[in-house]
């Protein structure tokens, strides 16, 4: 009786725990981009470090044109751009439908952000997004795989609301928290999102 009763404590506590993960999904379009930034903002302002980086549309004369990628140190480089169709990409090429996803660039630019140093305190790695695009990378998948087995820190990132068995698997791990952002929702999230972040980081810091 004694002991049935400890394990219902226990598992109580671990249900109150806070996750050690926040990932933001939904359909595109929606926000996730711009929620992840005022969360970010939030948790800078709260002097919480954050590293990593963030995509943003590239647009010309009123249509999006392609992609780029933005790290919080300050860089800026091409993740993807539209493919002209009188002008194909010569050799090998990564596409995700009318996109040709600069897979070089990105790695030179995004994955330095993503590094952790041993002596480092618990911080924010912020990856937006964990999706096709970044995906043709094995060396980022490596990356991903091994920041969220690091025990100091709280990956904040965003997912496709369809993804591969990747992303899948980040999505049911037992440490990881998902919302759903909607038109709707995307800026009263702002508050609960920081929250949760901050509430991992103040739980699983050293």
């Amino acid at each position: 009786m004694r002991a049935s009763l400890l394990l219902r404590m226990a598992d109580a506590i671990q249900l109150q725990k806070p996750k050690r993960h926040v990932l933001l999904t939904g359909q595109p379009g929606v926000g996730k981009t711009t929620l992840c930034k005022k969360v970010c903002e939030k948790l800078e302002s709260l002097n919480f470090e954050c590293q990593g980086f963030y995509t943003e549309e590239i647009r010309e004369d009123g249509q999006r044109v392609g992609f780029d990628v933005i790290t919080f140190d300050g860089k800026r480089a091409p993740l993807a751009r539209v493919v002209d169709r009188d002008n194909p990409v010569a050799g090998r090429s990564y596409m995700v439908g009318r996109y040709n996803v600069k897979l070089q660039s990105f790695e030179q630019t995004a994955l330095p952000t993503l590094s952790i140093k041993p002596t480092e305190c618990t911080r924010v790695v912020v990856i937006d997004e964990i999706g096709k695009m970044e995906l043709f990378s094995r060396s980022f998948m490596q990356t991903v795989s091994n920041i969220l087995k690091h025990p100091k820190t709280t990956v904040f990132a965003t997912i496709p609301i369809k993804a591969n068995p990747f992303v899948e698997d980040i999505r049911h791990r037992d440490d990881v928290i998902v919302y759903t952002v909607t038109k709707e929702n995307r800026y009263n999230l702002i508050d609960e999102v920081a929250d949760a972040v901050k509430d991992s980081l103040e739980c699983f810091g050293t």
